[in-house]
């Protein structure tokens, strides 16, 4: 008798972490220009996964960065398309001390495999694909249409994706996207994430003095960027977490009054989080806000880094001449990029201390979005995950941001099912990235069971 699909993933999950591993050893870093052959690797290595389980038309598509890569199968006759998404780029494993483990030799340990891009995105890039070859093994076809579109710049914007989806190329027809990029809301409880916030991530460049300056003769007279670049830091916020910059909220489409119901009935332990997730001795933001409505309904502001100046061991009395921030924020339904950008710009313009000239330029953007839950595909989705979790799915928002969805949505009208399976104690964009075992090996079965539950 002939294995299922399911089976089949069973009796060949040893073969399928190794393969993971093998991908994991490949640092491919987008947002340096010295892993750029690691990024192309990469995506040979995967395009030649895709060519062996008998995906078609299988090839790279250069772009201005890192290539994507391009898949199909179209024998369902009368049946839905799926375009299937991920990501083969990962974050810089910095800070390297903190690793318990090489970032890129991956590791088991405690049920988990810890590696850079474990869960983001390489281990559900995998449990995709060997969701697709189990059912082509099985069956010797698939139930649904098949298009795949994998990409190498995520971590960075996005820019390369974006630029060919908006084309809207024949190619990417489909009636729904399936991304596998998000997590679980707690172990073992099967959830679908139906929004993301947007954001726009930016820099600030305060320019002084022409040339760097000794503070002994020109302190007091010479404008001193960093101290600008302070000020204007903290006149976008308030100590009680609102951002001040006139009409950043107008726009905001609240959740509604079943979302926050539902919200509050999810097993979150505030000072759990606190503890195990974040580490610090207080939570903070916008007051008369539940955390989740804080980390999923309400728009952000965070500075991540303030790079010049001399900061190296000993003193050197110096006014630089110029300084830099690097600022983002998170967007929510409502809110458009451009428009939060523009009030932004104006609003750190006019904060803009005497003596000193601000540029704040825009590194990447990408929309919120909402995605209904009473479409047949997330209904689909919800039969798969109780088939293999055994219990009901629960719907939740996540506070990140995965542009793609919205260039799906707004370029080729297609409602995305983000089906994840990492956790939110994996540590992605941190030191010791994880991903579970078990949540790998059950997320092979719900994508096997998702894609056959949308044929039937």
């Amino acid at each position: 008798m002939p294995l299922s699909a399911v089976e089949y993933a069973r009796q060949n999950y040893p073969r399928f972490l190794d393969e993971l591993k093998a991908l994991l050893r490949i640092p491919s870093v987008s947002t340096l220009p010295e892993h750029a052959g690691d990024c192309h690797f990469a995506a040979e290595v995967l395009a030649e996964n895709l060519s062996k389980i008998g995906m078609e038309n299988v090839r790279l598509i250069e772009t201005k960065g890192h290539p994507l890569i391009y898949a199909d199968w179209l024998h369902a006759s009368g049946k839905p398309t799926v375009l299937v998404y991920g990501h083969y780029d990962v974050q810089p494993p910095d800070p390297l001390d903190e690793w318990l483990s090489p970032p890129f030799e991956p590791t088991e340990r405690n049920g988990n495999l810890y590696a850079r891009g474990a869960v983001d995105d390489k281990g559900q890039v995998v449990a995709q694909i060997k969701a697709l070859e189990s059912l082509v093994a099985a069956n010797g076809s698939l139930p649904i249409n098949v298009r795949v579109l994998l990409e190498g710049e995520e971590e960075v914007g996005g820019e390369g994706i974006s630029d060919y989806v908006a084309s809207k190329p024949a190619n990417l027809k489909a009636d729904f996207a399936l991304v596998s990029d998000t997590e679980l809301f707690a172990p073992g409880l099967p959830t679908l994430c139906v929004g993301l916030r947007g954001m726009i991530y930016t820099e600030i460049d305060v320019r002084g003095a022409k040339t760097d300056l000794h503070s002994g003769m020109y302190g007091g007279a010479a404008p001193n960027p960093f101290v600008a670049l302070a000020q204007i830091l903290a006149g976008l916020k308030d100590q009680n977490g609102h951002i001040l910059i006139p009409g950043f909220y107008d726009d905001i489409i609240p959740p509604s009054a079943e979302e926050l119901a539902a919200w509050k009935s999810l097993p979150f332990d505030e000072e759990e989080y606190r503890i195990g997730e974040v580490g610090a001795k207080q939570l903070v933001g916008e007051a008369g806000y539940s955390v989740l409505e804080r980390t999923w309904a309400r728009p952000t502001l965070d500075v991540h880094g303030i790079p010049g100046g001399f900061t190296g061991a000993g003193a050197k009395t110096v006014i630089p001449a110029k300084a830099l921030a690097k600022v983002s924020m998170r967007l929510v339904p409502g809110m458009t990029p451009a428009k939060a950008f523009a009030l932004y710009k104006a609003y750190v313009e006019k904060l803009a201390p005497a003596g000193v000239d601000v540029e704040v330029r825009l590194i990447h953007s990408g929309d919120p979005c909402l995605i209904p839950v009473d479409n047949p595909y997330i209904r689909a989705a919800t039969r798969a995950l109780k088939q293999v979790w055994g219990k009901e799915t629960v719907f939740i928002r996540s506070g990140g941001s995965i542009p793609i969805v919205g260039d799906f949505a707004r370029h080729l009208n297609l409602p995305s099912v983000m089906m994840g399976f990492g956790l939110p104690d994996d540590n992605l964009h941190a030191p010791n990235e994880k991903f579970n075992l078990k949540n790998f090996a059950l997320g092979i079965e719900s994508l096997i069971c998702f894609v056959e539950e949308t044929g039937r």
